[in-house]
Protein backbone atom coordinates (compact mmCIF):
# COMPACT_ATOMS: atom_id res chain seq x y z
CA UNK A 1 0.00 0.00 0.00
CA UNK A 2 1.45 2.93 -1.29
CA UNK A 3 0.52 6.90 -1.31
CA UNK A 4 -1.61 7.76 -4.19
CA UNK A 5 -2.69 4.37 -4.70
CA UNK A 6 -6.38 4.29 -6.17
CA UNK A 7 -8.62 1.84 -4.08
CA UNK A 8 -12.29 0.50 -5.04
CA UNK A 9 -14.77 2.39 -2.84
CA UNK A 10 -16.92 -0.11 -0.69
CA UNK A 11 -19.04 2.47 0.87
CA UNK A 12 -22.68 3.01 0.28
CA UNK A 13 -21.81 5.82 -2.16
CA UNK A 14 -19.35 3.80 -4.49
CA UNK A 15 -22.08 4.67 -7.46
CA UNK A 16 -20.84 8.48 -7.32
CA UNK A 17 -17.52 7.78 -5.47
CA UNK A 18 -16.06 4.94 -7.55
CA UNK A 19 -12.75 4.95 -6.11
CA UNK A 20 -10.62 7.15 -2.69
CA UNK A 21 -7.06 7.85 -3.20
CA UNK A 22 -4.56 7.04 -0.36
CA UNK A 23 -2.90 10.50 0.37
CA UNK A 24 -1.29 9.80 3.95
CA UNK A 25 2.53 9.26 4.02
CA UNK A 26 4.18 6.19 4.78
CA UNK A 27 5.60 7.73 7.93
CA UNK A 28 2.37 6.06 9.53
CA UNK A 29 2.25 2.71 7.98
CA UNK A 30 1.85 1.01 11.17
CA UNK A 31 -1.40 2.73 12.22
CA UNK A 32 -4.59 0.88 11.58
CA UNK A 33 -6.28 3.56 9.10
CA UNK A 34 -5.58 5.13 6.63
CA UNK A 35 -6.67 8.92 4.67
CA UNK A 36 -8.36 8.94 1.46
CA UNK A 37 -9.55 11.64 -0.72
CA UNK A 38 -12.86 10.72 -3.18
CA UNK A 39 -12.48 10.82 -6.52
CA UNK A 40 -16.03 10.83 -7.41
CA UNK A 41 -17.69 10.35 -10.79
CA UNK A 42 -17.76 13.46 -12.51
CA UNK A 43 -21.35 12.82 -13.88
CA UNK A 44 -22.55 12.23 -10.60
CA UNK A 45 -21.07 15.98 -9.89
CA UNK A 46 -24.19 18.75 -9.01
CA UNK A 47 -24.51 21.25 -12.50
CA UNK A 48 -22.15 23.49 -10.79
CA UNK A 49 -18.72 22.35 -11.78
CA UNK A 50 -16.81 25.13 -11.94
CA UNK A 51 -14.24 24.42 -9.84
CA UNK A 52 -13.51 20.89 -11.90
CA UNK A 53 -10.05 21.08 -13.42
CA UNK A 54 -9.29 24.10 -10.84
CA UNK A 55 -6.10 23.38 -8.45
CA UNK A 56 -8.29 21.82 -5.82
CA UNK A 57 -10.33 19.75 -7.90
CA UNK A 58 -8.01 18.15 -10.60
CA UNK A 59 -9.47 15.69 -12.89
CA UNK A 60 -8.24 12.32 -13.52
CA UNK A 61 -9.53 9.17 -15.69
CA UNK A 62 -9.60 5.87 -13.65
CA UNK A 63 -10.48 2.80 -15.11
CA UNK A 64 -12.08 4.43 -18.10
CA UNK A 65 -14.10 6.84 -15.89
CA UNK A 66 -13.58 10.90 -15.55
CA UNK A 67 -13.39 11.34 -12.07
CA UNK A 68 -12.50 14.74 -9.82
CA UNK A 69 -10.62 14.72 -6.69
CA UNK A 70 -12.94 16.02 -3.88
CA UNK A 71 -10.25 16.91 -0.66
CA UNK A 72 -12.88 18.40 1.03
CA UNK A 73 -14.48 15.05 1.94
CA UNK A 74 -10.80 13.50 2.89
CA UNK A 75 -11.78 10.78 5.55
CA UNK A 76 -9.72 8.33 7.55
CA UNK A 77 -10.73 4.34 6.35
CA UNK A 78 -10.12 1.61 8.81
CA UNK A 79 -7.91 -0.86 6.56
CA UNK A 80 -10.15 -3.16 6.72
CA UNK A 81 -12.62 -1.27 4.76
CA UNK A 82 -10.20 -0.12 2.10
CA UNK A 83 -11.40 -1.62 -1.18
CA UNK A 84 -8.98 -3.32 -3.74
CA UNK A 85 -6.33 -1.35 -5.11
CA UNK A 86 -6.81 -0.93 -8.35
CA UNK A 87 -3.83 1.52 -9.73
CA UNK A 88 -1.61 4.30 -8.71
CA UNK A 89 -1.31 8.21 -9.24
CA UNK A 90 1.75 8.83 -8.17
CA UNK A 91 2.65 10.34 -11.40
CA UNK A 92 0.10 12.87 -10.64
CA UNK A 93 1.07 12.89 -7.22
CA UNK A 94 2.13 16.43 -7.18
CA UNK A 95 -0.98 17.98 -8.52
CA UNK A 96 -2.57 15.83 -5.36
CA UNK A 97 -0.51 17.60 -2.82
CA UNK A 98 -1.28 21.01 -4.78
CA UNK A 99 -4.84 20.16 -3.91
CA UNK A 100 -4.19 19.53 -0.42
CA UNK A 101 -2.04 22.56 -0.14
CA UNK A 102 -5.27 24.63 -1.57
CA UNK A 103 -7.26 23.26 1.48
CA UNK A 104 -4.84 23.82 3.92
CA UNK A 105 -3.00 27.09 2.95
CA UNK A 106 -3.41 28.50 -0.08
CA UNK A 107 -7.03 29.20 0.52
CA UNK A 108 -7.10 33.33 0.77
CA UNK A 109 -10.62 33.96 1.98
Amino acid sequence: MAQFDIHRNTGPRSEAIPFVVLVQSSLFDGYRRRVVMPLVRRSALPGNTAMVGARMNPQFSVDGMEVVLHPLDMVSVALDQLGECIGSLSEQGQTITDALDELFSRSWG
